[in-house]
């Protein structure tokens, strides 16, 4: 790991100090990423062969309509692994530049923030791989149900569905953690979401309408999950204004 420049007479880091420490430490993440982009690139085809075994169990057919899609393909599913693989180390880097100007419960807000969105998403992820693909692939194959027609699907177009699905869902489920943290910074109050839970109950519902097919069993399946995590949200951020306020009133009496 990148080691800190010894301080200055007064305790405090140089610019150059920061600017060499965060550079060490860039390198480090790029180096990291382009590891882990060839050791996914090599299990590439293992994985597009288990995101389309999920359409297969619907009798999907899938193709590639050019020589080099395939290839995209393999080369997508590489760089998103490596995104993955690589967030926990940029996280931990993060921290570690940003922690010696923190103060002791700011560290420990910035790293329980980190591990809760980091597992918030992989949440997201996983129930939209159990629930939610399989629920809306079902549902397109059927309407050709009494047509004859047969669906081929383009390897492209299916790998990038799916994974706009599960970055949507990754990023649905990351509303607790943004409540917490704009509650903690003083910018969000729980009264606010209160108010809004009408409002935002018709938004969630609309949303759920854009990102999946047009019934109405798709649309319940997934706002039913987002109501839910609004509400856990309004819970976690009054709990986080009482938390802030009574550290408040200890600074007063202070």
């Amino acid at each position: 790991m990148p080691k800190r420049k010894p301080a200055a007479e007064d305790g405090q880091m140089s610019l150059s100090g920061h600017l060499k420490e965060l550079r060490n430490r860039v390198i480090l993440c790029v180096l990291f990423f382009v590891t882990a982009f060839v050791i996914c690139l090599a299990y590439a085809p293992q994985l597009v062969t288990l995101l389309t075994g999920i359409g297969e169990r619907y009798d999907y057919q899938f193709v590639y309509l050019s020589p080099e899609e395939l290839l995209l393909v393999y080369f997508s599913i590489a760089l998103i692994g490596a995104a993955v693989f690589s967030a926990p180390l940029l996280g931990y880097q993060a921290y570690a530049f940003c922690s010696p100007g923190l103060e002791g419960g700011e560290r420990l807000s910035f790293l329980l923030a980190m591990v809760s969105g980091a597992l918030c998403f992989c949440l997201g992820v996983l129930f939209a791989y159990l629930v939610s693909v399989p629920f809306i692939l079902h549902f397109l194959i059927s309407l050709g149900d009494g047509v004859a027609i047969s669906a081929a699907i383009s390897v492209q177009s299916y790998i990038n569905f799916l994974l706009t699905i599960f970055v949507i869902f990754g990023a649905i489920f990351e509303l607790p953690v943004i409540s917490v943290l704009l509650t903690r910074l003083g910018i969000l109050k729980p009264e606010w979401l209160v108010k809004s839970r009408k409002v935002m109950i018709v938004v969630i519902f609309f949303i759920a309408a854009v990102i999946t097919p047009p019934d109405v069993m798709s649309q319940i399946m997934v706002a039913i999950p987002m109501v839910i995590l609004y509400e856990v949200s309004i819970l976690l951020s009054r709990l986080c204004a009482a938390m802030r306020r009574k550290e408040k009133t200890k600074s007063d009496e202070t």
